[in-house]
């Protein structure tokens, strides 16, 4: 092979790769596959797609050998390939937001109007939730906390918390937790929480970066049912 044949060669993977990312949808699935495994029903209702659609995102993905499918009777689980799908989604974050003022500018715009507040750093939540100065609690759907979530986090999903209000203690913070920097999640629990005279705020970040930064997580647990950190 010449030099010239193996620099094309090379150089032409990487943009396969770089395809593969280049849907805003394919982007929104790894950021869901993020926090565990999801199958192709569930993956498309948070996305906003059809099942058809989202399995043809998700063949290109698996093509790119991004995420890896099982299947379960009638259903195929799909799951990130490994950590260094999740550190490419992070570089291609960070390199955005270093790029792109737009980016900036969107989450400025959208915080300060949903909830308006500065969001807990990760360590000031380990500590208040160590001394038991808040309640902590995780709005994304059910099967994203049963893979994973922030240790002693009570499951509380966004449709529901109308109704489980009354049995979140009165007297303490409210720290509401999602997906990540741009979920909207729990911005909008926040927003519900602040207007029936709670306080709350929300985390910075989410699950994914809570757990990343090998901070206390618990796995397997039933969503109602978390242990106290």
């Amino acid at each position: 092979m010449r030099a010239r044949d193996f620099k094309d060669a090379v150089f032409d993977q990487f943009a396969r790769m770089a395809g593969a990312f280049g849907s805003p949808k394919r982007i929104e699935l790894i950021d869901l596959l993020a926090q565990g495994e999801r199958h192709v029903e569930a993956l498309a209702r948070e996305a906003g797609l059809t099942v058809a659609n989202t399995s043809r995102h998700l063949q290109i993905l698996k093509a790119a050998r991004l995420v890896a499918a099982r299947k379960d009777g009638l259903q195929v689980f799909y799951r990130l390939a490994d950590e260094h799908v999740l550190h490419g989604y992070r570089a291609l974050q960070r390199l955005a937001e270093a790029r792109l003022a737009e980016i900036g500018r969107l989450v400025e715009d959208y915080f300060s109007n949903a909830d308006g507040l500065e969001p807990m750093e990760p360590a000031e939540l380990l500590r208040r939730a160590r001394s038991r100065e808040v309640v902590v609690i995780d709005v994304r759907p059910p099967e994203e906390y049963a893979a994973g979530h922030i240790a002693g986090a009570l499951s509380v999903p966004l449709a529901q918390l109308e109704r489980r209000l009354a049995k979140l203690p009165r007297g303490k913070r409210i720290v509401a937790y999602c997906r990540g920097p741009y979920c909207v999640l729990a911005a909008e629990a926040v927003r519900r929480l602040r207007t029936r005279g709670r306080d709350a705020v929300r985390l910075k970040d989410g699950y994914p970066e809570w757990r990343d930064a090998g901070l206390p997580v618990d796995l397997g647990h039933s969503p109602h049912r978390a242990k106290q950190s």
